[in-house]
Order: C-alpha cells, then structure tokens, then sequence
C-alpha cells in the first residue's frame, strides 16, 4: 500500500500501515520501557544494594561502555548473514539475561560483567532496530515508520522513568531490586516478540541482497568478496553522513547527561524544573512526531536534517543565554528552548534515520548501520566528560559547543547531496 491510498484518518495523522506489525510495535514499546526504567539508576541500584564507592562504581560502568564499543562492529557482519530480527532479539534476550545478573553483583569485576553485557545486548538491538523498520515498511513509508519508533520509544521510556521514580521511592532497596527484575522481564518480553514476529517480506541477506543487486544468483556475499567492512570505509558519502550525525548525538545527550546539571548547578534552580522540561520532551514528540513527519514528506531527506540542526543550534543559543538572562525570565526562557530543541528532535530524527538506510548498500546493510551506530556510541562514551568538562569552565560553555557543531553539520548535509 502506497501513501497515495492510505486512509484518511491515518494519513493525516502521518502514521504507517500496522497491520501484521503488531508485535514489532510491541517488541519496540517494551524494550524503551525497559531502557526508561534502569536508565537513570543504575549508579542509584549498585550504590544502594554494595558497600562500594559511587567513584568505583563509576568506573566499573564507564570501563564496561568502553570496552562495548566494538560490538556495533563485530554485530554488522551478523545482521548482513542472520538478518535484524533474530540479532535484534538475541540483543534483547542478552539484556535480560545481563539485568537479572544485576541482582547478584556485589563487586566491581561483577558489575562490570553485567553493565558489559547489558551494553552489548542495547547496542545489538539498536543496530538491528533500523533493518526492522526496512522489514516492516511497506513502499514509501519508510520515514513514517522510523517516526514510529521515536514516538514509541518516548512513549516508552517516559512511562518506565516515571514508574522507576515510584519504585525507587525511600530508602529501601526493595524497590530497587523490583526494579531490576520488571527490567529483565520486559528485555524477555520484547526478545519474545521479536523472535515470534513474521515479517510479510522475506528478510535480506549479504548473498541475496548481493545477487539482487547484480542481477543474478550469487554464491557468496559481496560484502564478504570485497572485504566487508572495507567497502564501507570507501564510501565517503556515507562516512560524511557518520560524522555529520555525531552533531546530533552530542546533542542528545543533553537530556541524559547536561540538563539536569546544568539547572541545578549552572544556574542554581530546582530539580524539579529539569523534571518538568523532560516530561515537556517526552510530551511534545509523542504527540507530534508522526505529524511533523508527514508534513516534511514532500522535502529532500538532507534538507530537513539541516534544517533540525538549525533548530537545534538555535534552542542550544537559548540555553546559553539563559546563564546571563534576569531571573523572571529564565523559566519561560528555559521552556521555549525546550521547546524548540523538541521541535528539532521531531524534523530530524526520522530523516537522519531515514538517510542511514538509504546511503547504504543493501548488500552491505548490516555493516553500514554498524558504522552508523558508531557515531551513537562515540558520542555517549565522549559526551559526558566533555560536556561536564566545558560546563565547569561556564555555565554557557557547554551550550555554545553544541551550538557551534549544530551549525557546523548544515554544510556537511548539503554536501551529501553534491556527492550524490
């Protein structure tokens, strides 16, 4: 089904044909969930449930994330000869097993077993969860389909941050430990979905997409001829686009790692004035991204992106002059740069996602999204020293940075269409 026919209530609404999707959509929804409810206590479980330090504890989960940084590698040839669903649900099936882990460690090699494994099981899922979204869209709704998943994955992690606030109420750790466990079983839940899930359309391989591509049957992949991984380091297009995207990573870190410190530290405010801009996040995309999309159809892919990249430069500038603003007008300030930021979230996510599919070689499609994903995983490494780095120089410091890479990405979008 076409865009053309679709009905007119979810044309308007800018959503995706569903039908025979539904435990995609289900697998999509419980695993943010999953990710919403451990996201922001991990340091909070194991300070609570160990006698170690939050230093050792911050370090044996930063060693972990550093020592995963090679999965998104080593996952692409697996996506390129088993396909995404069954890597994507081995990803999530490793995450559960990894949380339940979570409930016997007690020292620092045992944490940094589990958080190693946890991280290895996100970022085989993640780098699966764009090759699910080429297996369930029907022709030309393949950006309405990567809108889906950001407003389902909001939906979802909005809703396990507020129901893992609730369970980590008090001084207990009886929540805690709850908390760990309805983890692991959503991770459980959502490998399951997968796992079951029946695309309509026979999942692509290295060797089919490359007899495809050629015209014939080929014996081999060409991915594997050619050197796979080789390939893709040849396609300067692609890389640009991978370098280009880190503009977008750094800046959404700042709901994980910059707002919340930057409010309560940079400018002294209330706490609860961070919670309420991330509730204002989680609100405006799942409300609006499925519209936002459709309406930008009629665009090139690489102009929306720059255009979401000026917007984010200019909510990041509305940050920074929050740091020199009069006290009246800083909470209206704060919300209106909220507002954009989330404005820029909804116009580029789903072209962004949308360009690393397109660029790629379906021959290759699992190591392409392999790269891509690097640019996910070096700036979640990076960010959080660098940008608490620069806000110990300035409030402002860390704003303008983005500000600067947000600008920087528009002529490298304009130049993926020169190259093209």
């Amino acid at each position: 089904m076409t865009t053309a026919t679709l009905p007119p209530l979810r044309d308007r609404l800018g959503l995706p044909e569903t039908a025979g999707r539904h435990r995609l959509i289900g697998a999509h929804l419980v695993d943010s969930l999953g990710t919403g409810l451990i996201l922001a206590f991990t340091l909070v479980y194991f300070a609570r449930t160990t006698s170690l330090t939050l230093a050792a504890i911050g370090a044996a989960v930063t060693t972990a994330r550093l020592v995963a940084l090679p999965t998104a590698i080593a996952v692409g040839p697996l996506i390129d000869r088993y396909g995404a669903r069954p890597v994507a649900a081995c990803g999530n099936a490793l995450s559960a097993l990894a949380y339940g882990g979570f409930l016997l460690a007690g020292q620092v090699w045992q944490i940094v077993l589990v958080c190693l494994l946890a991280q290895i099981g996100h970022v085989s899922y993640w780098t699966s969860s764009t090759g699910l979204v080429v297996l369930a869209s029907a022709e030309g709704e393949r950006t309405r389909w990567f809108a889906l998943v950001q407003t389902l994955r909001n939906t979802g992690m909005g809703l396990g941050g507020a129901l893992g606030a609730v369970l980590v109420a008090g001084d207990g750790t009886g929540g805690l430990r709850a908390l760990v466990v309805l983890n692991a079983a959503s991770y459980a839940v959502a490998a399951g979905l997968l796992a079951s899930w029946r695309p309509a359309a026979a999942e692509p391989t290295a060797s089919a997409a490359s007899a495809a591509s050629a015209g014939r049957t080929a014996p081999g992949a060409e991915g594997q001829r050619d050197g796979g991984y080789r390939a893709v380091l040849r396609d300067r297009r692609y890389l640009l686009l991978v370098v280009v995207h880190l503009a977008f990573v750094f800046g959404s870190m700042i709901i994980s790692m910059l707002l919340a410190v930057y409010l309560t530290e940079g400018l002294h405010r209330e706490a609860w004035l961070a919670g309420s801009l991330l509730v204002l996040n989680g609100v405006q995309v799942v409300l609006t991204q499925n519209a936002v999309a459709r309406r930008l159809e009629r665009f090139r892919p690489t102009r929306v992106v720059a255009a979401g990249a000026l917007l984010n430069a200019l909510s990041f500038g509305l940050f920074a002059l929050m740091a020199a603003a009069p006290g009246w007008i800083v909470t209206a300030g704060l919300f209106t740069a909220m507002a954009v930021f989330n404005l820029a979230e909804t116009v580029a996510t789903p072209y962004a996602e949308e360009l690393s599919v397109s660029l790629a070689d379906p021959a290759r499609r699992g190591r392409y999204l392999a790269v891509y994903q690097l640019s996910w995983n070096t700036g979640q490494a990076v960010a959080p020293a660098l940008l608490t780095l620069l806000l110990s120089h300035g409030a402002a410091w860390p704003w303008l940075f983005l500000l600067v890479l947000s600008l920087a990405a528009v002529p490298g979008l304009l130049r993926l269409e020169r190259l093209g």
